[in-house]
């Protein structure tokens, strides 16, 4: 992946703030537990909910079932925003990454990916990436899903910044 070209919005920022750091970003977005995904359903009223993802090269990858409302969402419109951080209002970073979601089928790829589910979450998350989809031990399948970031947003805390990654 490249490197980003960082900028810190004067606008929105303490003003002895500075840019976040995209190594600082990316931190948070490697280590994550949860994030929130915003898509749109067939009617334009947004839809949230809270899902696992991995942060492997420079691609955010997060899981669905076929009927959720999230992958029904994704047929018709592929733009989704995710978000992480925390929830205290003096302290900490909050990521937005914004991009379209694509479906992966590839099962090379899916076996990287169910490999790295499995180390971020201490072997929690065991798949089996076959038939284009992740496979869970006990059964059923999910759909995989990538997101190559076109923007994301960092919100530093404390000390307020409004740090914009533009790829």
């Amino acid at each position: 992946m490249n490197e980003p070209v960082t900028n810190i919005d004067p606008r929105f920022s303490d003003p002895d703030a500075v840019a976040t750091p995209w190594d600082e970003t990316r931190r948070v977005l490697e280590t994550a537990e949860l994030f929130w995904i915003s898509t749109v359903r067939a009617d334009g009223r947004p839809h949230m909910t809270p899902l696992v993802a991995v942060w492997l090269n420079g691609t955010l990858y997060f899981t669905t079932g076929a009927t959720e409302q999230k992958a029904l969402n994704l047929r018709r419109n592929p733009r989704v925003i995710l978000m992480t951080g925390c929830n205290h209002w003096d302290a900490g970073l909050d990521v937005v990454v914004e991009g379209d979601a694509i479906r992966i089928t590839d099962d090379d790829l899916l076996e990287r990916l169910a490999s790295a589910w499995a180390t971020k979450w201490d072997g929690r998350w065991q798949y089996e990436g076959r038939g284009g989809g992740l496979h869970h031990k006990h059964g059923g399948m999910a759909f995989v899903f990538e997101v190559k970031p076109s923007k994301i947003l960092a919100f530093a805390k404390g000390t307020f910044s409004h740090t914009r990654h533009q790829f």
